[in-house]
């Protein structure tokens, strides 16, 4: 019983961890996205390709012997290949403006410094006028 505790404890620490649910909503929000390019992809890119090539981008093969046996279908790949595209493509630009805004939180922090206290000397010169004081203070 004292193992399993220990285990469940161990994978709640793990599971509620702020990168683990960071992670799980980025995957999440990931696959949302992926489901917008592929619509795009599938419903204005390729048919666009499809004006030109005057075929469905997903039907474009190459028919090895000519029968029909040995058929190489690049379309599937060639619109995949637009999507991975896609993606990168605005990752790329979300990690970028990420990166600014971190830098851009940085400099406002290295610009602003604390403002500056009494140094130690000064300090202890303040203790030891003090101590005159209540010494003299004493002698009267």
């Amino acid at each position: 019983m004292g193992k399993t505790k220990s285990f469940l404890q161990d994978f709640k620490a793990f599971a509620l961890k702020g990168n683990v649910l960071d992670m799980a909503v980025g995957v999440i929000i990931g696959g949302a996205f992926q489901t917008i390019v592929a619509a795009l992809t599938d419903n204005l890119i390729n048919p666009i390709v499809g004006i030109l090539m005057q075929t469905n981008l997903d039907n474009i093969a190459w028919d090895v012997f000519g029968d029909g046996r040995l058929v190489f279908g690049f379309g599937a790949l060639l619109s995949a290949v637009i999507n991975f595209i896609i993606m990168a493509f605005v990752l790329f630009c979300i990690v970028r403006f990420a990166h600014k805004l971190m830098e851009a939180g940085k400099k406002k922090t290295e610009e602003a410094p604390a403002p500056a206290g009494p140094t130690q000397e000064e300090l202890l010169a303040q203790i030891l006028d003090e101590l005159k004081a209540q010494n003299a203070a004493t002698a009267k």
